[in-house]
Parts: structure tokens; C-alpha cells; sequence
């Protein structure tokens, strides 16, 4: 049976039929498809259904999958009962990672199904705990499942992800802003007052800060504010998760599963831990394809870690650039040098990654030599806080020269120690990294770069960040080539050409 998937989010709108994972906004350009000056506007979450759940509903060549986040479906709630005629499945809630609530004309699942069947199913795992913790989905706020499926329901004891996008917001970095603050707890310190504030919210029924906090939050610095919350974070998760473990393997996923410092941790009580590219929102119409191909077809499908859509890239696209063309392993040569002579890199090759992390395919690459780097790309290129890191890509085989780790991480998804002085430029002031290891089997063009730096250098590693400037990711080459355009990147790799800025 065919299978399109849905995910009626309120933000990071994406599908998915088997093959190309549609990300809204690496096509719309806007950020998590959402209106910037007022994210709880619902005309965007409209547009999407309106182009995307009507039309596949209506298509009876396939299985229409989807889920649901709470002000997703409030969004469309009306069109939606339009469409299906009724409501009842928003009171499915599942006990097993596989029950479902599945009629003649859909298939529907629990959103935090959705996440946790994403993380099992690709991490090729025959059993596995999984949690699944984000700020609001459904039925849930946070689930574990055991090793046979069964589901605990932690939402009343890690309601943290909601949390971390309140003080974020309150610190002054917007709407889905977590990413930021854990940057800035590397910054931080521990306030208890902070700390006391964060335990009379999950006391809290409710889960409401108390009326003191917004009067506490002026006074302490941003950064222990955030410091205090990854502390609060790590010490919650091991009074409640750690004793439901019935497996060696653990696979995480959900909004908060970006949260690297807490994945490392989960390195020290489990043997393998695995967090998938697209563990936001952005990958929730994986999750539920994977799952109802799963249940309906009896078959495990693993979608590509770059499943965006196929680009041709010729010199027509490149007709007002300066550029020029050369074989593949001439260009490794060439930017392997550039880039140790202290060159700023765009690169763009095949499909764009899943998920908000840039895997090699859309980057940003420079020296990881460079202590002054950082702060070059923060203020030149990405035009963002000045305090965000930057991440190392090192080959597989060398992560355990650098990094304090047990094992690898192929998809930016944990922060550990850095145990090398010869890196500062992706070295956070904590002294730590959010590392991604590169192998030839996971992206051949990439790891071959890496490889050619390290033997001019001496470091097999890459200095990477998304390919964008205040923007989605970078999709198209044109996209690629506005982005070189308007920001200081010195030199854009895309395809088998190499751009160079005019007055060069």
C-alpha cells in the first residue's frame, strides 16, 4: 500500500511520500513556516493544509498518515472536520508504540509516536527504550517506551520542553528559541533562586511559572539563567528515566532531543544511544509514513538522511557568477587549500539534508585552527549572537583523538569534552563540542574533503554550519547563490564549480 504523510503541526510544516521530505520552509523561505512577527497566526498552518492534507486526502492512490500538535489542530480545526467529517480521533491515546486509530480513508497516530517510531526504525536497533520529549504534541508532552513498545507517560514529570521555550523567550531570543539558550548556558553558572523558580513550575500542575519569576528573571544574568536550566534539565531526566530503562539502547527524538548536553549524558547509562537528523517537528511526517509502512506493510523503512529534491546545476544557473569548472577531485584539492589558507566556504552538493543540522550537503565550512573564526562567522556571515558555537565534522576514525566520547555522532545530536588545544574554532567556552562524525558510507564528496584538509593540516576535521544568513537553510542553488551573494562568504562550491566573488 502507497503511503503520503502529514504532519498538521503549528510550525515546520513538512510531508513525506518515501522518497522526497518536504521541509516548507527551505522552499518558502521562511523559518519555520511561521508569520516572525506573531507565531501564533494560523494562516500559514491553513495554507499548508489547504495545499498539502486536502488534496492527498482526496487521492485514493494511496494512505493518508498524519498527526497532530495541539495548536496544529486548533488551527485547522474546522477545515479539518470538513474534511474528515469528524473529530474522533483526537481522542486516540495510545499504551503501545504501535496501536493506531486507522479508518478506510486515513491512518492516524499520536505525535509522539510519530517521533519515537522515526528514532527506532532508522537507528537499526532490534530493541530499544525510546523517549520521546518536546514541548506539546498531543496526548503527550513526553513518553518513554519500553523494549516492547509499552508506553510510560512522563508528561506531567518532564513537562520541560515548554520550559526551555518560555525562558528563551523571556531571556530575549524568541519563539523556539531553546537552541539558543543552551548556547548560552556553556556561559553560565548556577543560580539557586533560578533553580527553586524552575522547581515550582513542574510542581506545578499547571506547569506555570510563579508569580515572582518574571521580576527574578530581570535580575539574573541570561546565561545562568541558562547554565541552571540544562542543570535542571540533566537532573530531571535522571530521577525519572533513568529507572524505567529495560534495554542497553536508547533512541531519543522530539524538539528537546536537540538538546546535546542531555544526549551525552545518556551516553554514560546506556551503550548506544541514538538520535536521528530530524528530530524536531521537521521530521514528524517521516516518523508517521515509517510507522504506518511499519504496521500496514509489514516493512521498516529507513528515508535517506538527505531526502530533499534533486537540483541540476549547469553553468545557466551560474550565468552572472564568476566561476569555473573542474573535476570533482580537482576541487577537493583546491578548497582543501582555500580553506586551510583561512577561506570561508560555501558548499552546496546533491540533496539537502532532514532536519535543522547542515550534514554536508549545505554548509558553511572554514579552519577549526582558527581561534578567531567564531566570531568572524558569527559577525560577517551568519550575523547572529556572538556567543553561538560552531560545529567540528571529523572523520569517524579520529573522533576519539579530539573528543571525549564513547561513541560516534554522525548527526550533530551530542556535546562532549574537546581534549585537544589544536581546535579552539569549534571549541565552546565550556571546553566542550557538538560534534559530527563523517563517514565515507554516510557522504563520500564530504568526507573526501575532510580527509584532503587533514593531510595538508594535520586535523581531519572541518569546521560546519548551516549554509544560510539569518534564513531556512539554503534549498536551491539559487538559493545557495543569494545566500554567497549578500553575506562575506569568500568562495561557493556547488556542484562541479567553484564561485569566487567578483573582485577576486
Amino acid at each position: 500500500m502507497k503511503i503520503f504523510s502529514v504532519a498538521v503541526n503549528i510550525h515546520d510544516h513538512n510531508t513525506y511520500d518515501g522518497k522526497l521530505h518536504y521541509q516548507v520552509e527551505r522552499h518558502n523561505r521562511v523559518k519555520h513556516n511561521l508569520n516572525p512577527n506573531n507565531p501564533h497566526d494560523s494562516e500559514p498552518s491553513r495554507e499548508f493544509f489547504h495545499k498539502h492534507f486536502r488534496p492527498n486526502y482526496d487521492n485514493k492512490d494511496h494512505m493518508l498518515a498524519f498527526t497532530v500538535s495541539n495548536l496544529g489542530q486548533e488551527f485547522v480545526r474546522d477545515i479539518l472536520e470538513e474534511t474528515i467529517g469528524n473529530l474522533e480521533f483526537l481522542n486516540f491515546k495510545p499504551n503501545n508504540l504501535w496501536d493506531c486509530y486507522e479508518t478506510a480513508d486515513y491512518y492516524y497516530i499520536d505525535h509522539h509516536q510519530s517521533h519515537s517510531a522515526y528514532a527506532y526504525l532508522s537507528s537499526g536497533y532490534n530493541e530499544s527504550d525510546i523517549l520521546a520529549i518536546d514541548g506539546r504534541g498531543w496526548q503527550f508532552n513526553c513518553i518513554f517506551t519500553d523494549k516492547n513498545g509499552n508506553i510510560t507517560d512522563l508528561s506531567n514529570k518532564i513537562s520541560i520542553g515548554g520550559l526551555w521555550n518560555r525562558l528563551a523567550q523571556d531571556i530575549g531570543f524568541g519563539y523556539l528559541g531553546a537552541g539558543k539558550a543552551m548556547g548560552l548556558a556553556g556561559y553560565g553558572k548556577f543560580n539557586a533562586d533560578i533553580n527553586s523558580m524552575i522547581d515550582e513550575y513542574m510542581r506545578n500542575p499547571n506547569h506555570k511559572l510563579p508569580k515572582y519569576a518574571y521580576g527574578l528573571i530581570e535580575t539574573v544574568p541570561k546565561e545562568d539563567i541558562a547554565f541552571t536550566l540544562q542543570h535542571y534539565t540533566s537532573i530531571l531526566i535522571k530521577e525519572h528515566v533513568y529507572p524505567l530503562k529495560t534495554s542497553n539502547n536508547l533512541c531519543v527524538a522530539g524538539g528537546v532531543a536537540y538538546n546535546g548536553y542531555m544526549n551525552e549524558e545518556f551516553t554514560k547509562h546506556y551503550d548506544n544511544v541514538y538520535v536521528p537528523p530530524a528530530v524536531g517537528d521537521e521530521g514528524q511526517a517521516l516518523g508517521t509514513y515509517m510507522h504506518a509502512d511499519y504496521v500496514l506493510n509489514n516493512n521498516t523503512h529507513v528515508p535517506n538522511v538527505y531526502s530533499g529534491k534533486e537540483y541540476t546545476v549547469d553553468a545557466s544557473v551560474l550565468r552572472d557568477c564568476t566561476y569555473s569548472s573542474m573535476k570533482f577531485e580537482n576541487i577537493i584539492i583546491e578548497i582543501a587549500r582555500e580553506i586551510a589558507k583561512g577561506k570561508i566556504v560555501g558548499w552546496f552538493q546533491g540533496k539537502s539534508e532532514s532536519g535543522n543540522r547542515a550534514l554536508g550537503n549545505r554548509s558553511i565550512l572554514a579552519d577549526p585552527r582558527n581561534p578567531k573564526i567564531k566570531d568572524i562567522i558569527n559577525s560577517k556571515i551568519k550575523l547572529r549572537e556572538d556567543f553561538r558555537p560552531f560545529a567540528p565534522s571529523v572523520l569517524e576514525e579520529h573522533y576519539n583523538k579530539y573528543f571525549d566520547t564513547n561513541q560516534p555522532s554522525p548527526y550533530m545530536s551530542r556535546i562532549m569534552p574537546v581534549t585537544s588545544d589544536k581546535i579552539p574554532g569549534v571549541t565552546h567556552v565550556d571546553g566542550t563540542a557538538r560534534i559530527q562524525t563523517v563517514s565515507k558510507q554516510q557522504n563520500e564528496k564530504y568526507y573526501s574533503l575532510i580527509k584532503e584538509f587533514g593531510n595538508l593540516t594535520g586535523i581531519p576535521m572541518l569546521l560546519n554550519t548551516s549554509f544560510n544568513s539569518q534564513e531556512p537553510i539554503v534549498e536551491t542553488p539559487e538559493d545557495a547563490i543569494a545566500t554567497f551573494n549578500k553575506c562575506g562568504l569568500d568562495i561557493l562550491v556547488i556542484g562541479n564549480y567553484i564561485v569566487r566573488k567578483t573582485n577576486d
